[in-house]
């Protein structure tokens, strides 16, 4: 038998899941929040990896594959690790704090993989910087929906499960 807390996390992140596929500014998703809300909650650590970066590969495939996936799937992978950083000790600063190194950390990685498989760039140190100046304009995207995204969920969470006896425990 599935337990609550498992259904209510899973949920949220389907939830989320579907929240792709709305017409939000580019760079605006709640992938980086999934991958940290599964990184904090999940405590079996193997279903913290696979159902956020599962459901994002299986909408990935409806919304397109591309040369950068390596470097999105492992900046998601390292968020979901952050997420396991905040353990017991889950705030709001911290879950703040996360989110932001989560999104510096998806822009870092990124645009080094757009600079290193596309041809836009040379495959030189200007090259990198250009990269990484071009995309400026889009990280307060990025910025911006993953802390809403992760507001929500970890909010979300935190409201069910203050109001669901099962759950607080949990």
């Amino acid at each position: 038998m599935l337990k609550p807390k498992f259904l209510i996390l899973s949920l949220i992140l389907v939830l989320a899941v579907v929240s792709r596929f709305l017409p939000f500014p580019p760079n605006v998703a709640p992938v980086a929040a999934m991958a940290l809300f599964g990184g904090a909650y999940f405590s079996d650590k193997r279903i913290a990896f696979l159902l956020p970066l599962g459901v994002m590969l299986l909408s990935d495939l409806l919304l397109g594959l591309h040369s950068t996936l390596l470097f999105v799937y492992a900046a998601f992978g390292i968020i979901v690790g952050l997420g396991m950083l905040l353990g017991k000790e889950i705030s709001p600063l911290r879950i703040a704090g996360a989110s932001v190194a989560g999104s510096v950390i998806f822009y870092l990685l990124t645009n080094f993989g757009v600079w290193l498989f596309s041809p836009y760039y040379p495959f030189t140190l200007e090259g990198l910087l250009a990269s990484y100046t071009m995309a400026i304009p889009f990280f307060h995207y990025t910025l911006l929906g993953d802390l809403f995204f992760t507001t929500v969920m970890f909010g979300s969470f935190e409201l069910v499960r203050r109001n669901v006896p099962a759950l607080q425990t949990a």
